[in-house]
């Protein structure tokens, strides 16, 4: 039997518009869960996330969506007042999901550009131009040859600008700690139903330091330790905080992280299933997670990457 919520329960999604927001906003509604959407995009994208709200709308699902700043305690209010009303007596916030994806990119100092030596000598081996043999290679690894991710050209990274601690402030806020916010003014409106589910987003950056990642992942970790907080300190109203960790995922997202295709490309090889964690698979997830056989699951970091993490690069 598949498993069906009530249409009583409700989803907030912050971040909801695409990536691994919308999937999860997708699966929950085709589980007949009601929706409450926050996400900020320009206008010149809405044509295409009008679509995809007006496919969730078409399965009878309930869909309240704000094109407005999550981080914006008057939006946070306002979005709460409104879920308030189109809930009624009868509703209850089943799922908080924090998707928002709104951080600094930037390297904390300049990047070190190595002499290609490597290169150099397979050029002279094979007694082709060095400027020849990078093209070929450059547009391989573009059409998809992943083994050659080592020769071809690096990510060019900013060199205008460098973190500074208010870059790491709004990035904390905006990616990690915003989820205490929104969690706390949820439980003081009353608005959590008996059985909750609180869902955060991390990322092998957590433990990994990549190049330009450096504030995102320190969001990553505190988002992390706001949500074992939450786990503890909010059990006995039937609260229950996750955090998701998905494999390498190409996401809007991830395509904005200097060196994303290097990264998609070492997850390639080193994932079992040699596939990227799509979107699909982390919304199966926080849904399986989201069900009354799930509630004894608190507190935890779970990762869902097929494997990613436990594979090394054997081939």
């Amino acid at each position: 039997m598949t498993m069906r919520f009530l249409n009583t329960d409700w989803a907030i999604i912050l971040g909801g518009s695409s990536g691994f927001g919308l999937a999860t906003a997708h699966k929950l509604s085709a589980h007949g869960m009601s929706l409450c959407i926050v996400h900020r995009d320009r206008r010149g994208a809405m044509a295409r996330i009008d679509a995809e709200f007006e496919r969730i709308r078409s399965r009878g699902t309930n869909l309240l969506a704000f094109n407005a700043d999550a981080l914006d305690r008057e939006t946070r209010a306002m979005v709460l007042d409104g879920l308030r009303e189109a809930m009624g007596p009868a509703g209850s916030v089943r799922v908080l999901l924090h998707s928002i994806a709104f951080g600094n990119l930037k390297l904390v100092a300049p990047d070190e550009r190595l002499e290609r030596d490597d290169l150099s000598s397979l050029a002279t081996e094979l007694a082709v131009e060095p400027d020849r043999l990078t093209q070929t290679i450059d547009r391989l690894f573009a059409e998809g040859v992943d083994a050659l991710h080592t020769l071809a050209s690096p990510p060019a990274y900013p060199t205008a600008s460098f973190l500074d601690e208010e870059d790491f402030a709004l990035t904390i806020h905006s990616m990690g700690t915003s989820l205490l916010g929104w969690t706390q003014e949820i439980v003081r409106r009353g608005l959590f139903g008996d059985d909750a589910r609180v869902f955060g987003l991390t990322s092998e950056g957590n433990q990994l330091a990549w190049k330009g990642y450096a504030a995102v992942a320190a969001a990553k970790v505190a988002l992390e330790s706001v949500a074992r907080s939450i786990a503890v300190e909010m059990a006995h109203r039937g609260i229950r905080c996750n955090v998701i960790q998905a494999g390498v995922t190409d996401t809007p997202a991830l395509r904005l992280i200097p060196g994303a295709e290097q990264l998609k490309s070492q997850a390639r090889r080193r994932n079992p299933f040699r596939r990227l964690t799509t979107p699909q698979d982390v919304a199966n997830a926080i849904f399986l997670l989201s069900t009354a056989e799930a509630a004894w699951i608190n507190g935890e970091v779970i990762r869902v990457d097929g494997g990613e993490h436990v594979s090394g690069l054997s081939r």
